[in-house]
């Protein structure tokens, strides 16, 4: 793609000169003799440069760089003028400008920083494309094929660019913080930090501190100033996860900082802006909490802008084995395993199980599973015994009253070594027997007489 350039002037003959440079440097030029034009031209197409002289009739090249600026913010702006100061220069910069040249304009100069501002926008949209398909790689581990996961992430993406708070429920396991993770790569927070707070596995001597710093002194062992995750997370996002595991105390400042976008460091005077946008997350029910006096209603419904609800994993098995293959090749190339399947009978013991652990205990059993395989596809018996445990048909395992216990041992015992492969020790370990119990079994059974069908 051939990067375009507009070059705004007054002067028809300054617009032609620039042309024919830029031009020559294989660059697109468009024209404007004014700023409204220029911001027109600038909805238009995607113009990635704007030449403009300062002093024009009507709209002046400072006023058109602060509105060109609003409507893209990646644009680069050159400014020109004869009647260039230190004070102008310095205005002008600090409203985005990439740089101030002044006239008469010099072929090589105009070529150099024309050069520098398109590499400069080359490498923004370089960086935000990798940004977007990294977002877009994230969201592959919280998509699947069931509708309700489907209406999560469009609602999460819809609210992702604006400023509400988010308030993520869920069981453990559901993937919370990989969904606020997603938000914030989907934000225009992005190219800042986004900041994590585990608010159970703080004490709540230390979780203030940690929230909003303290100055020096303010406790025993304060030597001296520290920045709280607020001031870490500043342009960024703070995720708030188990929020409902905070202490009434640091709720209340919590509250203010939603309410007012105010703070103060523990044991300092001076009052602080926030800049965050925030995500919490509970794997509480949090109307129960705010009921039992454990989460502040004021600040309840301050996190509850927006509420994002993740499903639990049993209630959307369609998506099992979508996710059960994406986490064998994510630990197979891990862990250097040459894999690349999951075999039909284990396959069904994976849709069959409830998953208590929802996508955290299924992530784990297929890293189980894929360092324990000895073929090119993830086996029954490779899989977790409370899961293999789980896909034996009960139906065959039926007897009818009377059945000789003898039979009955056998017939389990067969069953349970079909299940795991063969592997005796495992088939030992889920019968509660010692695997020389088995092969002590099947010694006798060879001596038997064929049993007639």
């Amino acid at each position: 793609m051939i990067p375009i350039v507009l070059v705004v002037d007054d002067e028809d003959a300054n617009r032609r000169t620039l042309e024919r440079i830029l031009v020559r440097e294989g660059l697109e030029v468009r024209h404007a003799s004014d700023g409204e034009t220029a911001l027109l031209r600038l909805t238009q197409e995607d113009i990635w440069l704007m030449l403009s002289d300062l002093k024009m009739p009507g709209m002046d090249g400072l006023t058109l760089l602060k509105r060109a600026k609003v409507q893209d913010p990646d644009l680069e702006v050159i400014l020109m003028t004869a009647y260039g100061t230190v004070e102008v220069a310095v205005e002008a910069m600090k409203e985005g400008a990439y740089d101030f040249v002044t006239k008469p304009l010099r072929r090589r100069e105009i070529v150099r920083t024309a050069r520098k501002a398109l590499e400069r926008r080359a490498l923004v949209a370089e960086n935000r494309a990798l940004k977007d398909a990294l977002a877009r790689q994230t969201a592959s581990e919280i998509i699947g094929s069931s509708g309700a996961m489907r209406f999560i992430l469009e609602e999460a993406q819809q609210v992702a660019d604006s400023v509400a708070s988010v308030l993520i429920t869920g069981e453990s396991g559901t993937g919370k913080g990989l969904l606020a993770r997603w938000m914030h790569r989907c934000s225009p927070r992005r190219d800042k930090s986004m900041v994590t707070v585990n608010c159970a596995a703080l004490p709540e001597s230390l979780l203030e501190s940690e929230l909003f710093g303290h100055e020096a002194g303010a406790f025993t062992g304060a030597h001296g100033r520290k920045a709280g995750r607020f001031d870490l997370a500043k342009g960024g996002t703070l995720f708030l996860d188990e929020v409902t595991e905070m202490n009434p105390a640091v709720q209340v400042k919590l509250l203010r900082v939603l309410q007012d976008g105010e703070y103060e460091r523990v044991g300092g005077t001076e009052t602080l802006k926030a800049d965050v946008r925030v995500i919490a997350a509970t794997n509480r029910d949090p109307e129960e909490a705010v009921a039992d006096g454990t989460l502040r209603e004021d600040l309840f419904y301050r996190l509850n802008v927006i509420r994002l609800q993740l499903p639990p994993l049993r209630d959307r098995i369609e998506d099992v084995p979508l996710l059960a293959r994406h986490f064998v090749a994510r630990h197979a190339r891990r862990n250097g395993r040459d894999i690349h399947g999951i075999a039909p009978d284990a396959m069904d013991a994976l849709t069959a199980w409830a998953w208590p652990g929802n996508v955290r205990e299924l992530e784990n059993a297929m890293e189980r599973a894929v360092v324990l395989a000895r073929a090119d596809t993830v086996r029954l018996s490779e899989l977790p015994g409370p899961i293999r445990r789980h896909n034996v048909r009960p139906d065959a395992l039926t007897f009818q009253v009377g059945t000789p216990l003898k039979s009955v041992e056998r017939r389990m015992i067969e069953a349970t070594l079909r299940a795991v492969d063969g592997d005796k020790a495992r088939a030992a370990d889920l019968l509660g027997i010692t695997a020389r119990t088995i092969y002590r079994r099947e010694a006798e059974w060879r001596q038997e007489p064929p049993r007639l069908a």
